[in-house]
């Protein structure tokens, strides 16, 4: 193999590559970063066995060939040399790679080339072009109620299913972890046609890396029987990850219960809330991570106290109705969840102390999110002082 190539032309793939590649562990061939030099173009691949990457870049092409290298330290090379032209040739007498730019010459030994294992090929038919970053939205907004125990199997993924709702083909995009559940609703016929009967699930620590490699541009998803790809719109990279084949929960039972009536039902402005709970949440403890809600008419009160970090109490304005006297919310992850909404104002219903709570906002109205109260244990801790 022999190449010309510009640095800058190859550093953003290289730096996906090695973004997937174990650093350290792992068998060698899976911490390969392999070049290819043919039909003009220099292909970046690499793979952890599970996640594959793919880039093709424009190259001179002296000689077509094949050739395997230690992935972190070429990338690291790489980066730290500065822009301009490199020759990259691979010396079959001595095994090594010969990367030269100018008077700068360094050698990295080259993996025998039967490691190299074929790349799934990107399916020919079907593919759907969509907006980077309205998936990168998407993955924002139920990321974080997707389990992060790869043993917890279906709750570890991500949920992606065409359903008819009220005689409209929707997709909902769902994430579950047992204590919250997220899921937006959106149209798009392309996508909902694209999707298997059953949807499809991806682990979360695959969605992170493809929320990595995606960008505000778009791209062109496809699905066969095993994986989801993903290309971008000029089809230089590919980049694709298996899919898991576990059972979803059915989750139309809970929606069915923050839909239904009875409920009691909470609005308040969303930045207000934030930050009292911010306030809040330094009185929380190991032993008690939870704010308590107090509902006296349209004054709600937030309380939480920890024998070593004391009380706090602070009281906003809400509009309230309903019977239920008090709840508790873990205060990280209310705080997390209302960061996820851009309305002013956000409602939520109230199923009961211990049953879930729904919560939405006018200008989300695509977007629900369900979290489960804590059990409220009253201890007293401090007393008032009289005077």
């Amino acid at each position: 193999m022999f190449v010309r190539v510009f640095r800058d032309d190859i550093i953003e793939g290289l730096q996906k590559s090695a973004s997937i590649i174990p650093a350290k562990t792992g068998a060698a061939f899976l911490r390969t970063i392999w070049l290819k030099a043919e039909d003009g173009a220099l292909k970046i691949m690499a793979t952890d066995s599970n996640l594959e990457f793919c880039g093709s870049y424009k190259a001179e092409i002296v000689q077509e060939g094949l050739a395997g290298v230690q992935g972190r330290a070429f990338y690291d090379l790489m980066r730290k040399l500065p822009s301009g032209q490199i020759t990259i040739r691979t010396d079959e007498a001595t095994k090594n790679a010969i990367i030269e730019q100018g008077s700068r010459k360094y050698k990295l030994p080259v993996n025998d080339p039967s490691w190299f294992q074929k790349f799934s090929d990107y399916p020919e038919s079907g593919g759907v072009f969509w907006s980077g970053d309205f998936l990168q939205e998407l993955i924002d907004r139920v990321a974080f109620c997707i389990s992060d125990e790869d043993t917890m199997e279906a709750i570890a993924c991500m949920n992606m299913v065409s359903k008819d709702v009220e005689g409209e083909k929707v997709v909902e995009v769902c994430g579950l972890n047992g204590h919250q559940f997220a899921m937006v609703r959106f149209v798009n016929d392309d996508i909902a046609g694209l999707l298997p009967e059953n949807g499809i699930l991806v682990q979360k620590k695959y969605v992170s890396e493809l929320k990595k490699w995606l960008t505000a541009d778009e791209i062109e998803l496809a699905i066969n029987d095993k994986r989801l790809f993903c290309r971008t719109g000029d089809r230089r990279e590919t980049f694709s990850l298996p899919l898991s084949y576990y059972q979803y929960p059915d989750y139309q039972g809970f929606l069915a219960k923050v839909q239904g009536n009875g409920a009691s039902s909470l609005s308040f402005a969303r930045t207000e809330m934030i930050e009292s709970l911010d306030r809040i949440m330094i009185f929380n403890s190991e032993t008690n991570r939870c704010v308590n809600f107090v509902f006296n008419g349209q004054e709600l009160t937030l309380f939480s106290q920890g024998q070593d970090v004391g009380q706090a109490s602070e009281s906003i304005q809400v509009d309230f109705s309903g019977e239920l006297e008090k709840i508790a919310f873990p205060t990280r992850n209310l705080i997390e969840i209302l960061g996820h909404y851009s309305s002013e104002r956000v409602s939520f219903t109230l199923t009961g102390s211990e049953g879930p709570c729904g919560i939405r906002s006018e200008q989300d109205k695509d977007y629900l999110v369900i979290i489960m109260p804590m059990k409220i244990v009253e201890e007293t801790y401090f007393k008032e002082e009289n005077d």
